[in-house]
């Protein structure tokens, strides 16, 4: 017998008894503590690897998949999947290696959580893929292929003033209930793609249904895989949902299909992260959050973009990023547009006076443009963005009337044409379209006003 401390005081608890396999390795342990949202196994030996997982047995012979963080000394310290109520100290604890999930084809039209159960009540997933971790590392960067063509993501404001190449990273930047939501669902059902995968991180649980019935649609679901976690899940199912669906989408990719993956949302993602490293004992730094999670965050952004060369197949990658109080400079969204290829920032502003996707197309930037449009086109473009700059700049003044008409014949054109140029990037949820067709818009709109 020997003491043991548990929440309720100090006890006593037999001392752990291990079973070893016929090599001499410990394959069950004893859960030593259980504080907050970890727990600390000792007795395995040789401990079970960083990521790996241990499964424990609570009162009521309920399993707790734990995933293994950190190590102090020769205990490891793990952070369950679901709440730890009912799991004791003293309760057997045993190895059974990392999560793995088998996604193929038939897993199209369905919405899954993040260990690859169904979450739409339509039955079993299939498991005929081959199997695949959670975490991967990217293509080797000297063996990935370059950006492909640009692709019709079908929503004029992208496509005019943000134009997207095949395996380009786009973030979309965003406060709460600016369309964030409906923006995705238009991309899902009309962008130039294979397969769309939707990673929904801490979801809000009623909006689930809301999403794939009236924003996805049937067209849209049956071409996509939805993975999904609400924001009750523990914090480590709410990072998995974010790995798993890239490791959906690398799947797809390197069966040679194009694949639009759209994340929701990566400040989500690193605030499940801050909850897991304050967890395992690391220190808080920028913010709260720990080193770790700027560390992780290129390591998922990364996975997206083009496979190796000679693959085929591509991810092109659409992470929404939840800017808190509107500050688009907090750490988070900082070293989230670093990493990326572009981003795209939904004002609230727009949004109030009516115009929807709210873009905003002026701080809104794809960094492939360049190559990817015809000069008329960057002509075009520049001189709709001149306009528009203007029309900003002078608007306070014509409202006050502190400006004349005639007095600057760039300003009156900017009155005249920037209207115009506003009707083009307000599209309704149903409606599609291409990136020529967006061009095509855009100079007619400018010629006519």
């Amino acid at each position: 017998m020997r003491h043991a401390e548990t929440s309720q005081g100090i006890g006593f608890i037999e001392l752990p008894t291990f079973t070893s396999d016929n090599n001499g390795l410990v394959r069950h342990g004893r859960v030593s503590s259980v504080h907050g949202l970890s727990l600390e196994v000792n007795g395995l030996h040789p401990p079970p690897p960083i990521g790996g997982c241990i499964e424990c047995s609570s009162e009521s012979h309920e399993k707790i998949l734990a995933e293994v963080v950190s190590f102090r000394g020769g205990t490891a310290s793990a952070v369950a999947r679901k709440g730890l109520e009912g799991l004791q100290v003293g309760a057997r604890a045993e190895d059974v290696g990392p999560v793995l999930l088998r996604p193929c084809s038939e897993w199209l039209g369905r919405v899954v959580d993040p260990v690859g159960q169904p979450l739409d009540g339509l039955g079993g997933l299939p498991r005929g893929g081959q199997p695949r971790a959670l975490r991967a590392p990217p293509p080797p960067a000297g063996t990935r292929a370059r950006l492909g063509p640009r692709i019709d993501l079908g929503v004029r404001a992208l496509d005019a003033f943000a134009t997207c190449r095949r395996g380009q990273r786009l973030g979309l930047f965003a406060a709460s209930g600016v369309g964030k939501s409906s923006l995705m669902s238009m991309l899902a059902r009309h962008a130039d793609c294979d397969v769309a995968v939707i990673g929904l991180v801490g979801e809000r649980g009623r909006e689930l249904r809301e999403f794939i019935e009236d924003d996805l649609g049937p067209a849209g679901l049956r071409r996509s895989v939805v993975v999904c976690a609400t924001s009750d899940s523990a914090p480590l199912m709410r990072r998995d949902a974010a790995l798993a669906a890239m490791a959906v989408a690398e799947h797809f990719r390197d069966a040679g299909k194009h694949v639009l993956l759209m994340m929701d949302s990566v400040t989500r993602f690193a605030m499940a992260l801050r909850e897991i490293g304050l967890s395992a004992g690391e220190p808080p730094a920028t913010r709260g959050f720990p080193p770790s999670v700027f560390a992780e965050l290129p390591r998922l952004l990364e996975r997206a973009g083009p496979g190796r060369e000679g693959c085929g197949g591509s991810i092109t990658g659409i992470f929404t990023v939840l800017v808190e109080g509107d500050d688009h400079d907090e750490p988070v969204a900082d070293a989230v547009r670093g990493i990326l290829d572009g981003h795209v920032v939904l004002d609230r502003r727009i949004g109030e006076g009516g115009r929807y996707p709210a873009v905003d197309v002026l701080r809104s930037l794809s960094r492939t443009v360049p190559g990817c449009l015809e000069p008329a086109e960057r002509d075009l473009l520049a001189r709709a963005r001149r306009i528009l700059s203007l029309h900003r700049d002078m608007a306070d003044m014509v409202r006050l009337g502190a400006y004349r008409a005639g007095s600057d014949p760039a300003v009156d054109e900017a009155m005249r044409v920037a209207p115009a140029i506003e009707d083009v990037l307000r599209q309704g949820k149903d409606e599609n379209g291409t990136v020529a067709g967006a061009f095509a818009a855009l100079a007619l709109a400018m010629e006519t006003a």
